[in-house]
């Protein structure tokens, strides 16, 4: 009886860092983490949620817009630089300009070769005090991604994405090995006070569920630091805490909450066949009965 071929484990890299208000800078210090975290043998490497700026979603201002980019675009080729250097994959989370008016959260998957493999647009905008996300993106119009890269099947998926398990469901049905969550996620003053660490604690939870529920790996990767870019606003301190986790749900490696690092974790994707022989959700799943899914919460129509 012949069996699957046998995969090599990969280092992952997430790269968890503090933003300020210059774009350049970002670029820069993000450029040379992702060379650092190559040299030291990652093959693919993560940034967090819009990496070229502090979190302008914190109130809605039109000048904003000016921090938009095209892909291909200043960012993408400076990326391109390091994945070709190093032959890694790099996954860019970036405000894009897809033409006049028109702006998406998106993520760029770079290849090993400095190829541009794919585009992911965010598929679920947030409104909430803090992240006004829907004044500035409109909603991803390409679904649920699953990209083919020299290290694996991986589908990006961006913060508010992380909970939402259908996203999660669709691509592992995409045959994704490893679903990765760049973020900007974290307390405003009142959040912390008062719920701080049950906010958190649900956040890696769901996400480790989405492992658990799919089999697959799951990288988060979020950004630290406090952001105020708008004096009359509270700000938002980001919790960091980047993580990757199993097709078990268990935390393999994680970030600190405060301080800014490249996460170094090994993962070996040979698991997921493993864990599914054991857990065999996919295999037992009432597609024939799950229409219901596809109603509004509040539908009256129900039987």
């Amino acid at each position: 009886m012949s069996s699957s071929p046998q995969q090599t484990p990969l280092i992952v890299a997430l790269i968890q860092m503090r933003m300020d208000d210059d774009p350049q800078r970002n670029l820069q210090a993000a450029t040379e983490r992702a060379d650092e975290a190559a040299k030291r043998g990652a093959t693919l490497i993560c940034l967090p949620e819009l990496f070229r700026s502090r979190y302008f979603c914190q109130a809605e201002d039109p000048l904003n817009f000016e921090l938009a980019e095209t892909i291909p675009g200043p960012s993408t080729d400076a990326l391109q630089r390091v994945a070709q250097a190093h032959r890694v994959t790099i996954l860019a989370p970036l405000f894009e300009k897809r033409s006049k008016g028109i702006y998406h959260n998106s993520v760029v998957v770079i290849g090993q070769t400095g190829q541009l493999i794919g585009v992911y647009r965010k598929m679920h905008i947030p409104d909430d005090p803090g992240f006004y996300e829907k004044f500035y993106f409109a909603p991803g119009d390409l679904g649920f991604k699953v990209f083919e890269t020299a290290v694996g099947r991986v589908s990006p998926l961006i913060c508010w994405d992380q909970w939402f398990p259908e996203a999660a469901r669709i691509a592992a049905l995409r045959d994704a090995d490893i679903l990765v969550y760049p973020t900007a996620i974290g307390w405003l003053p009142s959040d912390k006070t008062a719920e701080g660490p049950k906010q958190r604690d649900a956040w890696k939870t769901i996400q480790r569920a989405h492992a658990i529920a799919n089999g697959v790996f799951v990288l988060s990767v979020n950004r630290v630091g406090f952001e105020q870019p708008y004096s009359a606003g509270p700000g938002i301190e980001f919790w960091g805490s980047s993580f990757v986790c199993d097709p078990f749900g268990e935390i393999i490696n994680e970030a600190s909450m405060e301080a800014e690092e490249i996460l170094f974790a090994t993962i070996d994707l040979n698991r997921i066949e493993r864990t599914r022989r054991s857990w065999p959700f996919l295999r037992d799943r009432r597609i024939d009965d799950y229409q219901d899914l596809l109603r509004r919460y509040g539908d009256k129509t129900w039987n």
